[in-house]
């Protein structure tokens, strides 16, 4: 719309003419809105708001006399109150870019003043308390002209050609460099063994691998060796088993033979065999009862014999007797003692030659025979014997 004036975020809009602003000052501040500004009667400015920035670089001379090369850097701005607006916008609306130049030069008279009075190791080891004294100094001087310091940072410190630095750093140096040599010896070693340890764990690595490669070729081996001999060993069992098979086959069929050579010839054999057996005691029975028989035949022929030849027996012992010198003591009993004598003596042999029946002499003759010859010479040997004298009967 016409007339109407909006500042950006990062200004202050100043409107002159018109009532007075705040405090008696020549202009009326705005921020943050816009106004309606009547053309011709009021005139509008505008100042910045935003950061800025001034480098310093100073010779400055410490509390020992040493000249030390300051380079600073100062972040400031314009305040965002209407008193530091107001104060900033009468100094530098017309050049703003004044702004950097006179502060540099203020903050360049305060790193003087504080620099004097601090000895090179306090400046070089005490950098923010540099800063902080330089602020603090200066902050009543930059309020009055309305600008606020944000940060101001010492970017370096050089003393040129004296070396009072270098030299003040020489044992740090020292001892930093006998530090970093020591860390640099730890490293080394630290390294070294880190090298020992990892080459012995890629030794064992590896030797755990060539056992593992080892054991997976030996079972491949092994695999092989048993795929080679499966065939084989199962050409060998089955050959085994159909021997075992055929043993078996040839020992049934040697039973079963067997059984036929018992069934055709031991069987057969023994039936003739007991039939022989039967046969042959059958025989020897037969024999056995013809034997008795002919045993019972003799003795009855031999009892038979001498019963036939008692009498003669008895004859010739009465003949052995006709000639003997015999006194007979009682008479006519006396000699039918005598005579029943020599009948019961034949009857004696007849029952000897019975029980002598089945026996027979080195000769060939039946004992029976030579007791009946016996008793056919007994009345010889008698009479002999009267020849010697008279026979006395009891």
């Amino acid at each position: 719309m016409f007339g109407y004036r909006v500042p950006a975020p990062d200004e202050a809009m100043l409107i002159s003419g018109g009532r007075r602003g705040l405090g008696g000052a020549p202009f009326r501040v705005v921020t943050g809105h816009g106004k309606f500004v009547l053309p011709v009667f009021r005139k509008v400015r505008f100042l910045t708001l935003s950061m800025c920035e001034s480098e310093v670089t100073e010779t400055c001379v410490t509390r020992q006399g040493i000249s030390l090369h300051v380079r600073a850097v100062i972040a400031f701005k314009v305040g965002n109150d209407h008193e530091s607006i107001i104060n900033a916008g009468q100094r530098f609306l017309s050049d703003q870019e004044q702004m950097s130049v006179l502060t540099g030069r203020i903050f360049a008279g305060h790193l003087r003043a504080i620099i004097g009075s601090m000895t090179v190791e306090e400046i070089v080891t005490e950098r923010q308390k540099l800063a902080a004294e330089v602020l603090d100094t200066s902050k009543t001087e930059m309020a009055k002209i309305g600008l606020i310091v944000d940060s101001l940072q010492i970017q370096s410190i050089d003393d040129g050609d004296t070396g009072y630095i270098d030299a003040m750093s020489a044992p740090h140096k020292a001892a930093i460099q006998r530090q970093a040599q020591i860390a640099q010896a730890q490293a080394t070693q630290a390294a070294v063994e880190a090298e020992q340890a990892a080459a012995r764990k890629q030794a064992e690595y590896a030797r755990q691998t060539a056992i593992v490669k080892a054991e997976y070729s030996a079972e491949v081996d092994r695999a092989q060796a048993q795929s080679a001999q499966a065939g084989p060993l199962a050409q060998a069992h089955a050959q085994q088993e159909v021997l075992a098979a055929q043993t078996e086959l040839a020992q049934r069929q040697a039973k079963l033979r067997q059984q036929q050579l018992v069934a055709e010839v031991v069987k057969p054999a023994e039936a003739e065999a007991e039939r022989v057996r039967i046969l042959a005691a059958a025989e020897a029975q037969r024999m056995k009862i013809q034997a008795e028989a002919a045993a019972s035949y003799d003795r009855v022929a031999l009892d038979r014999m001498l019963i036939d030849q008692l009498p003669q027996i008895v004859k010739e012992a009465a003949g052995g007797l006709a000639g003997a010198n015999v006194n007979v003591l009682n008479g006519a009993d006396g000699l039918g003692e005598i005579a029943a004598g020599l009948v019961s003596q034949g009857l004696t042999i007849l029952d000897s030659v019975r029980q002598n029946l089945n026996g027979q002499d080195s000769e060939g003759r039946r004992p029976e025979e030579n007791k009946v010859n016996d008793l056919i010479q007994l009345p010889a040997s008698k009479e002999k014997k009267s020849d010697d004298g008279p026979v006395d009967v009891d």
